[in-house]
């Protein structure tokens, strides 16, 4: 084997491991487009930088100077190109937006994927290193950092057995939820009055407390709380 090719396959075997690691991050976790989606886009990524990298192999002119050929825009095809399949992963559950790291990871991937193309292995390695901190240590410090959940919640009341608004304030905010709106729905047809409203907590678990006091409340005729985005 030529020593050329022996860098060329050096160049894309680091880009296979490379995306290996950071798509079976996302694999552990349950993710959609995980360990063979991640390798691919970087092998992929690094191989079309190697079109530009040994443009000498296919295109004799510009070697010879006599055409001038910019890598720079084979990486701008690439990172475009990427942004269509960070789309796909990409979801909206109710207004909570769901896929957004996995979109982000399969962009730096593709980053990866073209500094391993170049030979930059330096930074190729260094960027590996951060994405897989990022991906893992800081879910962790995500997971511990104090945040508000929101969620929608919508109660129904048969006509002449409605809370009033007082008393339905306090029976959120004896559960750990403060009420961020509130509107009403009145049906003289169907007999029931609704309040749809956005609630906000600290404690996740809450939301069990909140909903097993409503199972019991038998003025309440029906409820839906879903997730909801601030």
């Amino acid at each position: 084997m030529e020593a050329e090719h022996i860098v060329i396959l050096e160049h894309l075997l680091l880009a296979l491991a490379a995306g290996g690691l950071i798509g079976f991050e996302r694999s552990f976790h349950g993710r959609p487009a995980g360990f063979r989606t991640h390798t691919l886009v970087c092998v992929a990524s690094s191989a079309l930088m190697l079109v530009t990298m040994y443009q000498s192999q296919w295109y004799p002119e510009a070697f010879a100077g006599r055409v001038a050929l910019d890598p720079t825009r084979m990486a701008q095809g690439i990172m475009t190109g990427i942004g269509f399949l960070g789309a796909g992963v990409i979801f909206k559950e109710g207004l909570t937006v769901r896929g957004l790291t996995t979109a982000a990871s399969i962009w730096i991937t593709a980053a990866i994927g073209i500094l391993a193309g170049i030979g930059f292995y330096f930074p190729m390695l260094v960027a590996t290193g951060l994405t897989l901190l990022t991906l893992s240590l800081f879910r962790w410090i995500e997971n511990k950092v104090p945040s508000e959940s929101y969620a929608h919640l919508d109660v129904r009341f048969g006509r002449d057995a409605a809370m009033s608004e007082d008393d339905l304030r306090q029976f959120i905010g004896g559960h750990g939820f403060s009420i961020a709106n509130l509107s009403y729905r009145y049906s003289a047809e169907a007999s029931y009055f609704q309040y749809q409203m956005v609630i906000r907590t600290r404690q996740a678990e809450n939301v069990k407390r909140l909903t097993e006091s409503m199972r019991g409340n038998k003025s309440i005729l029906e409820f839906r709380i879903y997730p909801a985005g601030d």
